[in-house]
């Protein structure tokens, strides 16, 4: 059973889900599934396969449900709003499972908020500051946003593809490859004139700005895992992971499938969310 429920925020409300197993494990703590700039609809499926407790997801400010005109996409501030949804639940500490911007948002949440996390599964987080291409890195990721503000959703999102696409490091040829055809991804060739896509636009940059401390995570009650996809780890955000991981100290886990290996379905982009789910329990199961 799936309950929604709203929470007043400053500025605007977020919307929440409450999965109720049939049959909950005792002792078993809440897990929180966090992505950004992700809705909750995108772990319906990983949901479906965590049976023995329950799951909690959540629209990020400003995405999906959760309407907060104006929305700050700091992982500060949404560590803030998981901080509060934790509170509501009266839950804490919980577990989270964070992927790609809500990983980032994880890793804020446990070094601003002590005894909010037990422990924090990290998957594929896209951390720059830890690469060592990482100022190559950035003018990249500025080439997806001038697309999208010159030519639309399909030429920017053909480029983001593209980038996140690249196996290994980043070298300056990265940045004078022409641009793709959007066709070739399946994006739509004509401009909408819509310029408020939170990945694409550049609201979404202190994300991947965002500096963290190996060693501060380390000292933190939070047990921190890092985790990548088996298809992805060398790609950027697999990357990061990898380096995070060695900079703590602690070993990788490898994931099934790509960046979203958690997502269902039968498209181009589905993953193996049943396999994904075995790990992601036996991760928590191991540190209880």
């Amino acid at each position: 059973m799936v309950q929604s429920h709203t929470l007043e925020v400053p500025g605007g409300v977020l919307v929440y889900d409450v999965h109720e197993p049939a049959e909950p494990v005792r002792g078993r703590l809440p897990l929180v599934m966090i992505g950004h700039p992700m809705d909750a609809g995108g772990f319906s499926a990983l949901a479906s396969y965590v049976t023995d407790r329950v799951v909690v997801t959540y629209d990020p400010r400003g995405i999906g449900r959760s309407v907060v005109p104006d929305a700050e996409h700091t992982p500060e501030r949404n560590a803030e709003d998981v901080h509060r949804v934790i509170e509501a639940l009266g839950a804490g500490p919980v577990d989270v499972f964070g992927s790609s911007g809500g990983a980032v948002t994880g890793l804020a949440l446990v070094a601003l908020y002590e005894g909010d996390v037990r422990v924090l599964l990290a998957h594929e987080p896209p951390l720059l500051d830890v690469l060592p291409d990482a100022e190559i890195a950035r003018e990249a990721f500025r080439m997806v946003t001038r697309e999208y503000h010159e030519s639309g959703f399909g030429a920017g999102m053909a480029r983001f593809i593209a980038l996140t696409s690249v196996q290994g490091e980043f070298t300056a040829e990265v940045l004078t490859q022409p641009a793709p055809n959007p066709a070739m991804f399946g994006m739509p060739t004509e401009d909408d004139g819509v310029r408020d896509n939170p990945l694409l636009s550049g609201v979404s940059d202190p994300v991947i700005d965002y500096h963290v401390d190996p060693a501060a995570l380390g000292r933190a009650s939070a047990t921190v895992v890092l985790g990548a996809g088996e298809e992805s780890r060398q790609q950027i955000p697999g990357r990061a992971a990898a380096e995070l991981a060695s900079l703590m100290g602690t070993e990788l886990v490898m994931f099934p499938s790509h960046h979203g290996g958690f997502v269902g379905g039968k498209g181009p982009y589905a993953g193996q969310p049943e396999a994904f789910a075995g790990v992601l329990r036996g991760v928590l199961d191991g540190r209880e």
